[in-house]
């Protein structure tokens, strides 16, 4: 049906007639949108259902990624993309006065992820498809998702995601293949044969629903497949509990990604969530393998389960118990098979974000699963003891369970055989810090990944313009082999090919200006500067030192008639958790910033302020083709990698920023005359922080642009939110400013006079932007899924 046009464009009306019921003049995009996605569905249905049979027959070894989160984005444009069918139904389309990209927005961004940990797994299937290896994700269909975001009088106000109100063509439901997974209840054992058996009683049992999503690869026939749970009741629903308090209860486990857990019944519901997720995706693999294996004495050669951070960690003892309960074996015999089957990534070196539950929600809710952990903790404290007799300091520092907590990533860590960081700075902080004592105890465990992306969403999707021009210059072998980028080099002081740069980057720049005049009635410069920083709101991320130095620009500007900068237009994106008041009120003061600043005549010509609320994948991919100055600012040796820098670098932006996560390895690509560096190093931050010698009252008091800004927060500067500011203005000075934003205030203002002085000078911008986008290959997720099929899961593309 896509073979040509005109076949594409017979095909269509028909199934749009049939589909929609309505003739092509009186239908909608959506209907249109409906009907092409349910078009391409069936045209790779058969690739997928050879693909999903060679998985479940063949012999090779094969990897199931387990995330909470997986934030797809749009499926329509990429999936056309992938299949190489963009063109032939782009002009169909054209021919019927239909734009595609109109029916690509027509598609709601699925609501399953929050940030960089979803976009990662995102990259690593479609990089695991690209690549035909054998790889499959699990996740849960949150029927809401996070939230939408919506700005009132500059305050986030959170909606219901209602990502699903129109349903989801790529989906397909199987209700046979539906689990049950039980929660509460109690323990009993009997001997049988000899054998203590373990059963768990009046268990309450939801039913987990699989829904299918194909994952395409990039000029491939094979097709993986994506696995979401849904949570529905059970028909063994408990007689005691009235019916409608138990559905209400079920559906909430796949209602919503990460509610709200300042409350007990929070907490209780993200564990329901965690275990529902992992013994309804054991449940299956196990299921599928047994076809071909029969028993599970062997499931660790056939079978990798990666866990994607902390939230999936209970694969570990769900995995043990269903070894020793279900298929009887004894422990001995289960533990090496968990722990060579299971491999596990860290995402944080924050203290705060290592998850841990309190075992007085935890045992309760599953009572086996909790003797499983106690079973593991005594047998690993054993060999602490062993190891280090005596050092009661260090086993009690690495215990999986100690004062009335089960502790995750020590579950993780202990359960798995590979234990991976994301970026060359945070491993070695694993390693040397954060996870030192467990570095020492298994010394070959510990390893380094670093993020990728997946250039084909982040640049052939997202800046076509950009991709065709690139292979103009090099020619495509850099579609399925992104190291060949570096041909690029050459090209970086070209004058004709940085004026094909300039104009690409003047075009999104300018769709970017309509869509901002559009969105929030706000005129840019389409020839200012870009600035932009959209990422999760976290103090440590600093939005808040941007919106001080934007501050600081604008008072610099009404005290000094002579200083008018070169035109800059900030843009800002980003959701704050609901119950992260800081980050909320970060949000309020961006906005505060930008009436000022915006409306004042002095000003306005110069400075422009725009935050886009409601960030999402599919609005990132209009912004960051669009940027110049990719602002990657976090508080160095806090961010664990980062996947927006590599977006924005793969576009052509120059990066900002501190020697952080992948901006470490984006540094020693691009070179220092290519990056703009500022602030404390890595090792500096945590001297500070272990040895203390910073008082974030000495900056305050010794610099005059410092205190003027932070005098604005709490002095009736902002009209519209006298109170608001003061837990900002508190966090900086009686709380001594944890994430050293005075400290590198200084450094900070240097490196954006600096950016100026090089954007002024178009030549050597061009050069720069042209170099990041030579080196950005290195950072393409097919690389990071090749060593991780490569140096964790064992596995070999299906070929």
């Amino acid at each position: 049906m896509f073979i040509n046009k005109e076949v594409f464009k017979a095909s269509f009306l028909q199934r749009l007639e049939q589909t929609a019921s309505v003739s092509f003049g009186n239908s909608t995009s959506r209907d249109q949108y409906h009907t092409l996605g349910l078009m391409v569905r069936e045209y790779i249905s058969t690739n997928w259902i050879a693909s999903n049979e060679e998985s479940r027959q063949g012999n090779h070894k094969k990897v199931y990624y387990l995330s909470i989160e997986f934030l797809l984005g749009r499926l329509l444009m990429s999936t056309l993309i992938n299949l190489r069918i963009r063109d032939v139904v782009d002009e169909g389309l054209k021919d019927l006065g239909v734009e595609l990209s109109d029916l690509e927005e027509a598609e709601a961004d699925a609501g399953l992820g929050n940030g960089g940990l979803g976009r990662l797994a995102a990259c690593f299937l479609d990089s695991m498809a690209s690549l035909e290896l054998p790889g499959h994700g699990y996740g849960i269909r949150y029927k809401h998702g996070l939230f939408e975001q919506k700005i009132i009088d500059g305050y986030q106000v959170e909606l219901p995601e209602q990502w699903l109100r129109n349903g989801n063509v790529w989906e397909v439901r199987k209700a046979d293949l539906a689990i049950e997974v039980p929660f509460w209840g109690d323990v009993k054992w009997v001997e049988q044969n000899g054998k203590l058996q373990f059963v768990h009683d009046h268990a309450e049992t939801v039913l987990a629903v699989p829904f299918d999503i194909p994952v395409l690869g990039f000029n491939t026939d094979h097709v993986n497949t994506l696995r979401l749970w849904g949570a529905e009741p059970s028909k063994h629903y408990p007689l005691h509990k009235d019916f409608m308090q138990y559905k209400k209860e079920t559906e909430q486990i796949s209602e919503f990604l990460y509610p709200n857990d300042m409350s007990n019944d929070g907490k209780i519901l993200r564990l329901k969530q965690q275990y529902f997720l992992v013994t309804a995706s054991l449940k299956s693999i196990i299921r599928d393998f047994k076809k071909n294996h029969g028993d599970l004495y062997h499931f660790h050669e056939y079978v990798a389960i990666h866990i994607n951070d902390t939230h999936p960690a209970l694969a570990i003892p769900e995995l043990m118990r269903i070894l020793i309960d279900e298929e009887g074996m004894r422990w001995e015999e289960a533990w090496p098979i968990v722990t060579n089957t299971i491999s596990y990534t860290n995402h944080t070196i924050l203290s705060e974000a290592l998850e841990k539950w309190s075992i007085d929600l935890f045992k309760p809710l599953f009572p086996r699963i909790y003797m499983i952990i106690e079973e593991i903790n005594k047998r690993f404290c054993k060999e602490l003891w062993d190891e280090y007799p005596g050092d009661w300091d260090r086993i009690e520092q690495m215990a999986i369970i100690a004062h009335g907590y089960v502790k995750m990533a020590h579950l993780s860590i202990v359960g798995s055989h590979s234990v991976n960081g994301v970026a060359k700075l945070h491993t070695e902080i694993l390693k040397r810090r954060e996870m030192s004592n467990f570095n020492e105890f298994y010394p070959y465990r510990f390893n380094n990944k670093t993020n990728g992306i997946t250039h084909r969403r982040w640049l052939i999707q997202s800046n076509k313009g950009l991709a065709d021009t690139i292979s103009s210059a090099i020619g495509i072998g850099w579609i399925t082999e992104t190291e060949q980028m570096k041909k690029l080099l050459p090209f970086a002081a070209d004058a004709a090919f940085q004026e094909e740069i300039n104009q690409i980057k003047l075009n999104r720049k300018q769709e970017l200006a309509a869509l901002i005049h559009q969105r929030n009635n706000i005129v840019i410069d389409e020839t200012s500067i870009f600035d932009v920083q959209i990422k999760r709101l976290h103090a440590y991320k600093r939005q808040l030192m941007n919106v001080l130095h934007i501050m600081h620009l604008y008072n610099r500007m009404k005290e000094d008639s002579s200083y008018r900068p070169h035109p800059r237009t900030f843009i800002f994106g980003a959701k704050a958790a609901p119950g992260y008041d800081f980050a909320k009120r970060v949000i309020k003061l961006i906005h505060s910033v930008a009436k000022i600043v915006n409306n004042d005549p002095l000003t306005k010509e110069y400075i422009k302020v725009v935050f886009l609320e409601n960030y999402s994948v599919s609005l990132a991919e209009k912004i960051i083709p669009a940027t110049n100055v990719s602002e990657q600012i976090s508080t160095a040796s806090k961010e664990a990698s980062g996947t927006g820098n590599m977006k924005f670098m793969m576009n052509g932006a120059v990066t900002l920023g501190t020697l952080d996560g992948a901006n470490v390895e984006i540094a020693e690509l691009v070179g220092p005359e290519n990056i703009f560096i500022f602030g404390l190093k890595a090792n500096q931050v945590m001297q500070y922080e272990r040895h203390g010698g910073y008082h974030s009252h000495d900056y305050y008091h010794n610099d005059r642009r410092i205190k003027q800004v932070v005098d604005q927060l709490t002095s009736g500067f902002f009209e519209d939110a006298y109170y608001d500011f003061e837990p900002i203005a508190d966090s900086l000075l009686m709380e001594n400013d944890q994430y050293f934003l005075l400290k590198d205030f200084a450094s900070y203002q240097d490196s954006h006079e600096r950016v100026a002085e090089a954007y002024a000078d178009r030549k050597r911008w061009l050069e720069m932007s042209i170099h990041n986008i030579a080196q950005s290959g290195f950072f393409s997720s097919d690389r990071t899924v090749s060593e991780y099929a490569k140096d964790i899961w064992k596995i070999r593309p299906n070929r």
